[in-house]
């Protein structure tokens, strides 16, 4: 029973109790009896005034916390002129402006955090208490190519891209490194904030990939050049004097010297080659900017697998291709996608051990060329290593032709990746939009 029933209960049994009683005590005096139903009249008018003071004040309260209870703390209360009373309103008012400027703060403070997550040059991806992926900001999304409907909501060991895999195996305050497909690398550094008494965690997510390869193409091509300079110093004087011995008739007059001058040509090949190879290196290292002009795609694949046809048939590999018909033009250096296209397609040809087949394929709706072997495909420890400089699944690789490519194709601004999809199914593909 609410309070105001109570009080209104108790005024009227009150009154109608003493006007009982005061009709049997006074009913042979007349006087009296008037004069206790006055009194009567003047209680209730006490106690509708005590109502009016007590009751219909906390009545008001009542109303403000209903208000609190809805977090509208814009209702404020009115001074009623009775001390007790207003000094319960001025508490009620000073909780009240309070309330509103903590939630004004707050709300300030979440608008500013959330404005920060969302135009961070960092990836960040915010977790719920079960690992579920509750929000992702644009620059995560953009570095790991996803969309956000597909992560959001999901937790975070059931999803299919690898990076997920490391941040589910990543404990709170850790950082890890990962190269994921020998060309970019992520920095994950995994940390946690109490959210409600319990603990959730966030990840931070940053690109390294232009950092790392911009160093590693520093350090070898520091290396490629101190060898090149080495090696041409010593190949050049050796090879200008074995010439000059080989042009000295005097000196071989007769026979018995022929097996010395087949020595010296051999070691003058030996030195060519070695100079070609390291000429190998040094265009690595001098690759210009691509000189983009228009090409068409289509020609341009043509040409690369009748480059490639005789050592292909050599090895028993056939070269089909899947073009469309209308013409695809894109923006390239011509000299230069060729030669990554010729590495890729010898790539494939040497990885395929028997017989098989290597498919060049154009999706103009996609805007991707894919180069498809049948070969032994690549392992994970491989997949890593990919473009490393100097890397070579070959015994005698020297370790450039991938790097060579990767080289190209940033230097034109292209996507590309190259993985096992399938079980003698290996694709390389680039993406030209």
């Amino acid at each position: 029973m609410k309070l105001r029933t109570k009080y209104i209960l108790f005024v009227l049994i009150l009154h109608l109790l003493t006007l009982v009683l005061a009709w049997f005590i006074f009913i042979d005096n007349k006087i009296y009896f008037i004069i206790a139903e006055a009194f009567v009249l003047i209680s209730a008018a006490v106690a509708i005034q005590l109502y009016r003071q007590l009751v219909l004040p906390l009545k008001m309260l009542l109303q403000g916390i209903e208000a609190i209870k809805d977090k509208d703390f814009n209702v404020k209360f009115l001074s009623t002129g009775k001390l007790e009373v207003d000094a319960l309103i001025d508490v009620y008012n000073q909780m009240m402006d309070e309330l509103r400027t903590e939630r004004t703060r707050q709300e300030q403070q979440h608008f500013f955090l959330e404005k920060l997550i969302h135009t961070s040059p960092t990836g960040i991806i915010i977790l719920d208490f079960d690992d579920r992926v509750q929000q992702i900001n644009p620059k995560a999304l953009q570095v790991l190519a996803i969309d956000e409907k597909a992560v959001v909501g999901e937790l975070i060991g059931e999803l299919k891209h690898p990076v997920f895999a490391h941040i589910k195996a990543l404990k709170s305050g850790e950082t890890l490194v990962v190269k994921l497909d020998g060309i970019n690398s992520f920095k994950l550094q995994k940390s946690h904030f109490i959210d409600r008494g319990f603990s959730r965690h966030f990840i931070m997510l940053e690109d390294l990939t232009a950092e790392i390869l911009a160093a590693e193409k520093k350090v070898y091509g520091k290396v490629i050049r101190m060898m090149a300079h080495e090696v041409n110093n010593t190949i050049g004087p050796v090879n200008s004097i074995m010439q000059s011995a080989m042009k000295t008739d005097q000196l071989w007059a007769g026979h018995d010297f022929d097996p010395i001058k087949d020595a010296l040509q051999v070691a003058m090949d030996r030195n060519q080659n070695l100079n070609l190879f390291m000429r190998n290196f040094a265009d690595l290292v001098k690759l210009p900017p691509a000189n983009k002009q228009p090409v068409v795609l289509q020609k341009l694949v043509e040409s690369v697998v009748k480059l490639m046809g005789i050592r292909a048939e050599e090895k028993g590999v056939s070269l089909s291709l899947d073009l469309p018909e209308e013409p695809i033009k894109i923006m390239a250096d011509e000299q230069q996608l060729e030669q990554a296209f010729i590495n890729i397609v010898k790539n494939a040809i040497e990885a395929i051990d028997g017989n098989g087949s290597v498919t060049l394929a154009i999706n103009p709706q996609e805007k991707k060329l894919t180069i498809t072997d049948t070969g032994k495909g690549i392992s994970a420890e491989q997949q890593a290593n990919l473009f490393t400089p100097f890397f070579s699944t070959k015994k005698d690789g020297q370790g450039i032709g991938l790097t060579l490519v990767r080289e190209i194709m940033l230097n034109h601004d292209f996507e590309f990746s190259l993985k096992t999809v399938a079980e003698r199914q290996t694709e390389f593909v680039v993406y030209w939009g």
